[in-house]
């Protein structure tokens, strides 16, 4: 069961992309997109799966040229969760997007120009498919660049606010919006300052936030930041490498937050000198053998028998280790005495048995 917390979130305007609710009272929704050829089939619906299995809620595909818009069907139809389209300088590719299926796509107005996109919003306002404005940084209309000298926070917004004009003005309101930047300061300036403008529900990410240490750092104070403000309806954490590990740094952000509850969270000691287990080996295994499970569970990993249960109290389960044995403790009591052998198969042992009672199995 995925439990949501009572949060301070800005109301926004409800949206939907296919059966996935953006916005109004939904969750935050995590969402990625693929790395892979979209013109290769068999190779994105791979990863989609493999993204779908790690909790990923929506995906982006690129649309480089009319093969890979051709390929958008083939994908959807092997896929559960919504796809969107990500469309750059050919506005004939947006419209041809929409027109194969895609649930949603993702436009630069930096990059098309003005009465072409027009037409786009045309062709969506009768397919109802949703359209994300996605301001970027790297990207910005050239006049607003000299106006501001640069790519800031205001060059931004003021960007935004022009095409959410020219989308109203077309009567087209099924709007998702991104600011995204990679730095943060700004990211986060230009987040705070259209949320006080608009009520579209707001997609948050760093983009170009580099390798998965980097990028989970970026993103956790960027995305995290706005979150614990209230701002946000939609994030993607932007590694560089597999998409996949995107998931569990969005699902860590959610759940450090308490915005949403799903998926284990496994604490585990930094370790010092009192410590006498392969503390790295164990939470490795054990975060290895959860991966994709949706049911939250509160694991705490500890290296000191003596004051891990205590330093844990509020984890669901988990294992205080010593000199080759431990403490297997549930709910900060102690359950049983545990061989250090056995700490990974008893545990996780424990830990389905516990899944299943919550599930009603």
């Amino acid at each position: 069961m995925e439990h949501l917390s009572s949060t301070r979130r800005r109301k926004t305007k409800k949206i939907n992309l296919d059966y996935v609710q953006i916005g109004g009272d939904a969750p935050v929704v995590v969402q990625s997109m693929t790395n892979t050829d979209t013109r290769d089939v068999k190779a994105s619906v791979a990863q989609i799966k493999a993204l779908e299995k790690a909790g990923c809620e929506v995906i982006r595909v690129a649309l480089p040229d009319k093969e890979a818009v051709e390929a958008i069907p083939h994908i959807k139809e092997k896929i559960k969760i919504p796809l969107v389209a990500d469309i750059h300088f050919d506005y004939r590719l947006a419209i041809d997007a929409i027109k194969k299926g895609a649930a949603g796509i993702r436009i630069n107005p930096g990059n098309i120009a003005k009465d072409k996109i027009c037409q786009i919003i045309r062709i969506a306002k009768e397919r109802e498919t949703v359209i994300r404005i996605g301001v970027n940084s790297g990207s910005l209309q050239k006049d607003l660049l000299r106006k501001y000298g640069g790519a800031t926070a205001e060059a931004l917004v003021e960007s935004a606010l022009k095409n959410i004009e020219l989308f109203e003005n077309h009567g087209f309101e099924k709007i998702k919006l991104s600011l995204k930047s990679s730095d943060v300061p700004t990211m986060i300036e230009a987040y705070r300052a259209i949320s006080t403008r608009t009520d579209y529900p707001l997609h948050l990410g760093v983009t170009e936030a580099g390798t998965l240490v980097n990028a989970a750092i970026k993103s956790a104070l960027g995305i995290g930041t706005l979150l614990y403000e209230g701002i946000g309806d939609t994030i993607r954490v932007s590694v560089t490498g597999s998409p996949v590990l995107e998931i569990p740094v969005a699902y860590g952000i959610l759940r450090a937050l308490n915005i949403r509850k799903i998926g284990p969270e496994i604490v585990s000691c930094p370790t010092c000198g009192r410590c006498e287990i392969d503390m790295l080996k164990l939470a490795g295994k054990i975060e290895k053998a959860l991966t994709g499970e949706k049911e939250y569970l509160k694991v705490a990993l500890m290296g000191c028998v003596v004051n891990g249960p205590g330093e844990a109290a509020d984890a669901d389960i988990g294992i205080a280790g010593g000199k080759r044995q431990g403490i297997l403790f549930k709910k900060g009591k102690p359950f049983k005495k545990v061989k250090e052998k056995d700490f990974v198969k008893v545990l996780l042992e424990e830990i389905n048995l516990m899944m299943r009672e919550r599930k009603g199995n």
